[in-house]
């Protein structure tokens, strides 16, 4: 029952180690707060590894748009050399239909 009510705290024996309670409880406070601290900064750090992993997709997107651009640029130095002109237009297409029933007729 003293446990419960906390009179084992005011024996003579405890009151001479209070000063080591506190110092201890003083300790865990000091963890507790390095801890939380250390929580956040993890949380920073893979924030950052998230934003660095979207900063080299973009970059890889951008490169290889260049290249194709560097491509094109090349092709249309070549076509020009060539005398030849890039459509306006895009071709069209010419669909042949071929009846069955000629095919019976001349048979």
């Amino acid at each position: 029952m003293d446990i419960i009510k906390g009179n084992f705290l005011n024996r003579d024996e405890v009151k001479a180690h209070y000063k080591y309670f506190v110092f201890i409880f003083g300790l865990l406070m000091v963890m507790i707060y390095s801890n939380h601290l250390v929580n956040k900064k993890i949380e920073h750090v893979n924030k950052l590894k998230e934003e660095t992993e979207e900063y080299k997709s973009r970059n890889a997107y951008a490169q290889s748009r260049l290249i194709k651009i560097r491509m094109e640029s090349e092709l249309g130095k070549e076509m020009i050399q060539d005398s030849l002109v890039s459509l306006e237009s895009h071709p069209m297409k010419l669909l042949i239909k071929v009846d069955s029933t000629d095919d019976k007729a001349t048979k």
